[in-house]
């Protein structure tokens, strides 16, 4: 996910090493601090790769600082990445979470509703934190005020997921066929 969000945060525009730091941080930091040790060599793998530009540039007052852009095979696997991710992309939270902070960089609406397709799917197949005699645990019948509290959480939130992947859906549905006619028009 780091890198995926690297590709992210350089293809809306070149950043120094510090202004990614940052970005990210803001984008997860507080559930997955991403450190130097992580994120230096993680530029370096895209930079070693051709998907990364790194060029160096003088510092205002301080010493030279490393400014990074994404190249086109950059573009090219950010978006193919986001065409197609994983799914535990799809089924882990905060890491759907980081790859919807990119998607719209994907210009294809279309593209764009396969992906929350695919996590609505998710989403509404049966599942629970807990299970008894092989069958989840229903947030009435649970007795331990804790577990019961994660469950109305989940199911509280994963309502509110669904019905904005509904909207959102609608949406990007009717602007695709809005393309789609526009291009059979001509």
């Amino acid at each position: 996910m780091l890198e995926l969000t690297i590709l992210g945060f350089l293809d809306e525009r070149p950043l120094h090493g510090y202004e990614l730091k940052e970005r990210i941080h803001g984008l997860s930091g507080h559930v997955r601090p991403v450190s130097d040790g992580a994120l230096y060599p993680a530029i370096n793998r895209l930079v070693k790769s051709g998907l990364v530009d790194s060029r160096t540039e003088p510092g205002a007052g301080a010493a030279p600082r490393r400014t990074l852009s994404l190249t086109e095979a950059g573009r090219a696997e950010l978006l193919g990445r986001l065409r197609s991710p994983k799914d535990v992309e799809i089924s882990d939270g905060q890491r759907f979470f980081t790859l919807l902070a990119f998607l719209g960089r994907l210009p294809d609406p279309a593209e764009q509703a396969v992906v929350l397709r695919r996590r609505l799917d998710f989403l509404t197949t049966p599942a629970s934190f807990f299970y008894a005699d092989g069958a989840p645990v229903r947030v009435e019948e649970e007795p331990d005020p804790f577990r019961r509290g994660m469950l109305r959480i989940a199911r509280a939130t994963g309502t509110e997921e669904k019905a904005w992947l509904a909207e959102t859906l609608a949406e990007l549905d009717r602007e695709a066929a809005a393309r789609q006619a526009s291009r059979s028009a001509t």
